[in-house]
Order: structure tokens, then sequence, then C-alpha cells
């Protein structure tokens, strides 16, 4: 399984330290959601990618397990504060999944979109070139329906509202398209290390 550890954008160091504004959570991982938990079996899960792209397409999670392995090791941090160092998410790199569906030159965003309704927009740059996965493995266990499982959106550069729980899909857009939080007040785009929290920021 190909692991990329922490995101390749930003130069690693022995102590990263912590974003503006966060602390480190150590061994907690605070549950927050919009949504009250869902219960979704594997077996009930679909994952779409669809939009301003050359096929759309619909996997299972049969087929979406057959894709190439992949995941993530480094930091994850919320916008409400607290970071998490050293995680590890099971799953398949995003960018699997788009060169199967291939997007138009002109896709710029996407929404990606919960199975409870829930939605984020992200710019698609911050999904490709090995910064987004598809997971349903923590820690080498199976995602905890709490934390997104059977399957999330794992986008550990951005604050964590980005990586969707419960993940049902993606549509490519040519504009950026507010989801729940951005429509809320909070920021388009979310980076922990320019403290992205809100619109204006």
């Amino acid at each position: 399984m190909h692991v990329t550890r922490g995101f390749t954008g930003r130069p690693r160091v022995l102590d990263p330290g912590l974003p503006p504004g966060q602390y480190d959570a150590g061994d907690d991982w605070p549950v927050l959601s919009a949504e009250v938990t869902p219960d979704l079996a594997p077996a009930d899960w679909s994952f779409r990618v669809d939009g301003l792209v050359a096929e759309p397409h619909t996997w299972d999670w049969e087929a979406a397990h057959a894709l190439p392995a992949s995941g993530y090791e480094g930091d994850i941090h919320c916008v409400t504060g607290w970071s998490k160092f050293g995680v590890r998410f099971g799953g398949v790199s995003l960018d699997c999944f788009l060169a199967l569906v291939r997007p138009h030159v002109s896709a710029t965003h996407a929404v990606a979109y919960s199975h409870t309704g829930y939605s984020t927009n992200l710019p698609l740059a911050d999904l490709t070139g090995g910064r987004a996965w598809i997971t349903w493995e923590y820690d080498g266990t199976p995602l905890a329906p709490e934390h997104g499982g059977p399957a999330r959106l794992v986008v550990p550069h951005l604050y964590f509202w980005k990586s969707a729980k419960w993940i049902a899909g993606l549509t490519l857009l040519d504009h950026d398209e507010p989801g729940f939080w951005e429509g809320n007040g909070y920021h388009a785009r979310g980076n922990p290390w320019e403290e992205q929290r809100y619109s204006g920021d």
C-alpha cells in the first residue's frame, strides 16, 4: 500500500508544531458533526463522481476496495482548535477515482457531499496530486461511524470540516459553490496554517 507522509506542499520537520490557534488533542479525537450519525452499512455505501467529467461513475464498497490501496500518515486539524499528530488513514487516493472519470479541463472546483446530505466545497487542486483520499480505515481498523465510517473523505492539509464524513460523492464544477458550513460563515478554503476559519479571514 502506498502511504503519503504529510502534505508534500509543506516541508516537514521533526517538530512541525501547531498551526495558529490550535492545541494538541493527544490521544483524544473529539466527535463533531453537523448531523446525526447515520446507520450506514458498507453494503449500502456508494461513491459517485459526476459533473464536469467525461465518464460519471459510481463505485460500491467492493469496487472501491478493488482500486489500488493508498493511505495518509500525518496530522489533521479541526477548525474548533484541536489537532492530532501521527494519524493513519487507509483507503484509496482520490486521484484513482478521478483518473477513471477524466475531469474536463474546465473543472476547477468540487462539491463533496455525504449520504446524510452534508456538503462542502473544495478547489479541485486541493483534491489532486496525492492530497486527498477516500478512507475506510483508521489506525488499521475500520473507521468508526462517529468519525465518518464506513468511508469518509480525508483532505488533511485543510481544516477537517472539508473532510466530509459518510462521503457519497463529488460533483465537479467550473466555479466555486459553497457547502453547508461555507454557507454559514466559514471560509471557502480553510487552510489551517493561514487560519482561514471564517469568511473574511
